[in-house]
């Protein structure tokens, strides 16, 4: 029995799908189980509440052997401690209570970094991945850059202005992964029993790229100009407190950006292993496009 939080977000319901087309059996987490396609449902476990309350997890986790962790977004967070550390205290406790032999969760690339206290939300990310491996289950932290899928926060921004923004530099080539792409490596570790001890499987998806690329890259994908303006820290911040974010979860989101600019998402070497298939211009093409281009009539 393999576990799955989040089952109902970007990556977790990518992840559920490939677990289900392995014909693996699966329980599910979930604060709202009317998210749940009913096709999906009924093939299913799910056990109804958040994964961060220890009664929920507790009846989750029982009987299974692995479990796809990931701490979903918690923008009210009186810190990022809070929204990575506190939420996933009950877990931690239930692992070993029932007997979780694997967890494959979602991090961020840093570990190791002399940026990586002082990183915001990544910061918060690899706390969360000792607070796991402090329990002694076999674990793997796969450990990502940007997601691409980031950009559609911005969708509407390219559409109707033919800008995208960001306080890292327009010149800074990181590299930026796909969440298809992150759902089949989480998969493929969760349907694989063979492995233990414990690790950070970083995901650097095919290319370092800046955004002034990306912007070249979606003027040809989309078919008309579009920019990239780089605009200040506090501007980025005040940009998430007027999208609701609590202060600290906003400051957050401004470390971590400052941290993305100075290179923390460098740290580690890219190799054939750890170099995911879907290129930016594909992504472009599969889903930026449909996202920012208005529909038939």
């Amino acid at each position: 029995m393999i576990v799955v939080t989040a089952p109902t977000g970007n990556i977790g319901h990518q992840v559920l799908e490939i677990l289900l087309r392995a014909g693996a059996p699966i329980r599910v987490i979930a604060r709202n189980p009317g998210h749940l396609p009913d096709k999906v449902r009924d093939k299913i476990e799910v056990v109804e509440g958040s994964h961060g309350e220890a009664a929920v997890v507790e009846k989750a986790f029982r009987g299974a052997e692995a479990l796809f962790w990931l701490a979903p977004p918690d923008p009210a967070a009186s810190s990022v401690t809070a929204a990575y550390v506190d939420f996933t205290r009950p877990a931690a406790a239930a692992l070993k209570a029932r007997g979780i032999r694997r967890v494959v969760g979602i991090t961020a690339l840093g570990r190791g970094s002399p940026l990586a206290d002082k990183a915001g939300h990544v910061t918060g990310s690899l706390a969360m991945d000792d607070l796991i491996a402090s329990t002694g289950v076999a674990f793997r932290a796969l450990a990502m850059p940007s997601f691409m899928d980031n950009i559609l926060r911005q969708a509407a921004a390219i559409r109707d202005q033919g800008r995208f923004f960001s306080p890292i530099s327009g010149d800074r080539k990181l590299p930026g992964c796909a969440t298809r792409d992150i759902a089949a490596v989480a998969a493929r570790w969760l349907l694989d029993d063979g492995w233990s001890g414990q690790g950070d499987v970083a995901i650097l998806g095919p290319e370092d790229i800046s955004f002034n690329e990306m912007a070249g890259i979606m003027s040809e994908v989309l078919g008309r100009p579009i920019r990239f303006q780089q605009i200040g820290f506090d501007a980025y911040k005040a940009r998430f407190l007027q999208s609701g974010l609590s202060g600290a979860m906003a400051q957050g989101m401004a470390d971590m950006a400052r941290a993305k600019d100075l290179g923390i998402d460098l740290t580690v070497p890219r190799t054939p292993e750890n170099s995911t298939p879907t290129r930016f211009r594909q992504w472009c093409e599969d889903t930026l496009r449909p996202a920012v281009t208005d529909p038939a009539p």
